[in-house]
């Protein structure tokens, strides 16, 4: 038997657009013509003289006559005679097609046709050249499965089954024409059936899905049980991770069925809007678009410490026919799509070659501070890293900062649910007291959702008054008396909501206080960075033009070019400026912009509330609340009286091995230590350390460190809030650009996920993305 090898030696052109055929000389040479030969009936088809690929049949018309040709593609046809050899029961390839029936049904929603089993079972394979000079496409005799590592080594003329080659150049051969016409957008509206993928790399990842929903074959399902028989309370707790043990449990990029409400996921089965605008030939029938974008997110979250390309993207679409060749010239547009969103090839990488073309990569950063981060600041005096700003991560799964860690090895602490709330006095609070009131706690803020669901109530009002009101009505109403303990663990969950605003709750709008929780947000755990956000800043800034202790005063935009110029007096011009001043700056005109700001983004910036909260860290010559803690990662101190509320709510042990609290001072409590000395805070730390643990003796700390954001010449504030009178939309308007030059990011410009790390890095990646398709 001869090798099985490329199909290279077939006519060159079988089928698709012909030349016009010859003028017969008779009226009897064209009936003659017309016996031998039909074209296919598909209207708007090209092809004159279609050839039969199947040759399933012995009498198979090949590229003769036949009573009807079935139609999948421009270039791929085949004739009744094989369309009978399986069809019908009695011939010799029924039951090959009832078996893939059988599995199809089982596995997949869409009709089992036989046109279906013909694209996924018997056309060719198509592979393409890997020689950077030839890169021609070769159709694969019909033996011959395409696996991704034939496709990464494939060569013209390459033989199987140990057999050398020999003879000329199988390049310099010409590629069959009908590869040309793919490209068309004529020939993708003459396809038939979208592709539907073989062992595709999300195949793990949507195990929960019908694979022809989102773009792969029910022939080749990875579970041997059919769909219809696992039941939904199964699909939603399969995930990816038990096929990948190594893949890291945050990433999750794919929406399960019945599932919604997480920040950066998609739909596996649906085109997102903006999909949808990128690539509107995809809207009618998006099955080509979803196999693509599904097998790009997936390659990537399996590998993100490399850059994900188009060529080994390919190698993994595993299709029959023609609409291979298609596939592959489309995953260029949906990966540098993705790319530029940040969904893929994002983070911390080493690029060998750019991402993006050279325009977009001249780019200077003006630092005012002698140090890059701004609001995140590590301090490693105490011999580990404290964040004097942020250094939690709320919500991990597709968080960016989670896939950083991921690539640069990073563990973070994953934190405990148990906060022990400790007394004034010492006394531990029983667990029971503390859930009955964040009960009610929780019970009061849902009193305030329904009451801003009433639109004829236009008036806002600032969320402390509004508490209080409902409060004194529930204790009116319910008759209820809370003991004097009862009445502080509320006051200790008003703390909490303050360090979450970042502000005393007389300030904050009671009607826009939780305005992103309208959008997916970040879920999983909530960790501890233990190694500080400086090591993942560190990573980012490698190779990039920083120019510190550069504050810019103004900000000229007025003409083609944008001037820039520095406190130093130092002028640079731009095509496009990226402003990222924390919004207290904004606010107080640091920056003059020549023309002024727009109004209406003057008075967004104004309707939003610079928010302070201060933190002090203590380090002691041992750990002397291990015993009372048992090993909790946060406790509580309860106020012993409204006036006392947010001084040194919560105490963070830093690491199990050493001996290092954090707390925060929030609220109003910011203002009574505005003017102290450092050691005036540290000494009303340690008298509240003092009686929450006064059974034992509480030793003085070795060092300590108390921040000033408000007092911080470049940030003035923590992170923003909404002030009452403003909305959510504030966000929004401020993250405007100006007449294509001027761009803002920070999270004060990030709606989504405003008073965050993540939602300042996002919003780069969403400027980044715009300054580069504009």
């Amino acid at each position: 038997m001869e090798p099985a090898s490329v199909a290279e030696n077939q006519p060159i052109r079988s089928s698709g657009r012909q030349s016009k055929r010859k003028a017969v000389d008779t009226e009897e040479e064209e009936d003659q013509s017309e016996k031998k030969y039909r074209k296919c009936e598909k209207a708007g088809c090209s092809a004159t003289y279609p050839v039969c690929f199947a040759s399933a049949s012995e009498r198979c018309a090949k590229n003769g006559y036949t009573s009807r040709w079935y139609h999948l593609s421009c270039g791929e046809h085949f004739c009744n005679e094989c369309f009978d050899h399986y069809y019908r029961s009695h011939k010799d390839g029924y039951e090959k097609y009832a078996s893939w029936k059988r599995v199809w049904t089982g596995n997949g929603k869409s009709e089992p046709s036989l046109k279906a089993f013909m694209a996924d079972q018997q056309l060719p394979y198509w592979v393409q050249c890997t020689k950077s000079d030839c890169r021609k496409w070769r159709q694969l005799t019909k033996e011959i499965q395409l696996t991704s590592s034939l496709a990464m080594t494939y060569r013209c003329g390459m033989k199987f089954n140990n057999v050398k080659n020999e003879g000329p150049d199988q390049c310099s051969q010409p590629e069959d024409m009908r590869v040309a016409e793919v490209i068309d957008s004529w020939w993708h509206s003459m396809l038939i059936l979208p592709p539907l993928l073989k062992d595709s790399p999300a195949s793990p990842f949507l195990i929960a899905y019908y694979p022809d929903c989102v773009g792969m074959s029910p022939s080749g399902s990875p579970s041997n049980i059919p769909l219809s028989e696992l039941k939904a309370e199964h699909l939603r707790v399969i995930q990816p991770q038990s096929e990948f043990p190594g893949l890291c449990p945050y990433f999750q990029p794919f929406y399960q069925p019945n599932e919604c409400g997480k920040a950066l996921c998609v739909r596996p089965d649906m085109m997102e809007l903006d999909e949808l605008y990128e690539f509107p030939e995809f809207s009618r029938d998006p099955t080509m678009y979803l196999a693509l974008r599904n097998l790009i997110l997936a390659s990537w979250h399996r590998d993100c410490k490399e850059v994900l390309t188009a060529q080994k993207c390919a190698a993994h679409i595993i299709v029959r026919g023609l609409v291979r060749v298609r596939c592959v010239q489309e995953l260029d547009r949906v990966l540098c799509f993705m790319t530029r969103k940040g969904l893929i090839n994002t983070g911390v990488l080493s690029v060998k070659e750019p991402l993006l073309p050279e325009p977009y990569r001249n780019v200077v950063v003006l630092e005012a501070r002698d140090r890059i981060g701004g609001r995140v600041w590590d301090d490693t005096s105490m011999g580990l890293a404290v964040g004097r700003g942020a250094q939690i991560v709320n919500g991990c799964v597709n968080n960016p900062i989670a896939l950083m860690c991921e690539q640069l090895g990073i563990k973070m602490h994953k934190l405990g649910d148990r906060c022990d709330l400790i007394q004034e006095g010492g006394r531990t609070t029983d667990p029971t007291i503390d859930k009955r009131m964040d009960f009610h706690f929780n019970a009061i803020l849902d009193v305030v959702s329904e009451w801003r669901k009433d639109k004829s109530q236009q008036q806002d009002m600032p969320l402390g008054e509004k508490i209080q009101e409902v409060y004194k009505a529930f204790l009116q109403e319910s008759g209820i008396q809370f003991t004097d303990l009862e009445e502080k663990v509320l006051q200790f969950h008003l703390s909490n909501l303050e360090f979450a605003c970042g502000s005393s709750l007389d300030q904050v709008s009671a009607r826009s206080w939780d305005h992103n929780e309208f959008f997916a947000q970040f879920s999983g755990d909530h960790t501890l960075f233990t190694q500080g956000y400086s090591s993942v800043l560190n990573k980012l800034a490698e190779g990039l033009d920083i120019r510190l202790n550069t504050p810019v005063q103004t900000i000229d935009y007025s003409g083609e070019l944008v001037k820039i110029m520095s406190s130093s007096g130092t002028q640079w011009t731009a095509q496009k400026v990226l402003v990222t001043v924390p919004l207290a700056l904004l606010q107080k005109n640091t920056i003059q912009f020549n023309p002024p700001l727009p109004e209406r983004k003057l008075k967004a910036i104004h309707s939003l509330g610079a928010g302070i909260i201060e933190k002090i860290a203590l380090q002691f010559p041992y750990r002397f609340w291990d015993s009372k803690i048992q090993g909790s990662d946060y406790f509580g101190h309860i106020p012993p009286g409204p006036e006392n509320r947010g001084m040194f709510g919560v105490f963070y042990d830093m690491d199990p091995k050493q001996c290092v609290l954090m707390s925060v001072i929030t609220g109003d409590a910011v203002a009574t230590i505005r003017d102290m000395e450092d050691s005036q805070v540290a000494n009303l730390c340690m008298k509240v350390l003092r009686e929450l643990f006064r059974e034992q003796e509480v030793p003085e700390p070795v060092k300590y460190f108390v921040t000033h954001w408000s007092k911080d010449v470049w940030s003035q504030m923590a992170y923003s809030f909404v002030k009452t009178g403003g909305s959510g939309e504030a966000y929004d308007i401020i993250a405007e650009e100006v007449l294509g030059k001027l761009f803002f990011a920070g999270e004060a410009t990030n709606r989504h996920f405003p008073q965050t790390v993540t939602g300042a890095y996002l919003s780069g990646i969403r400027e980044a993305s715009k300054m580069a398709a504009l």
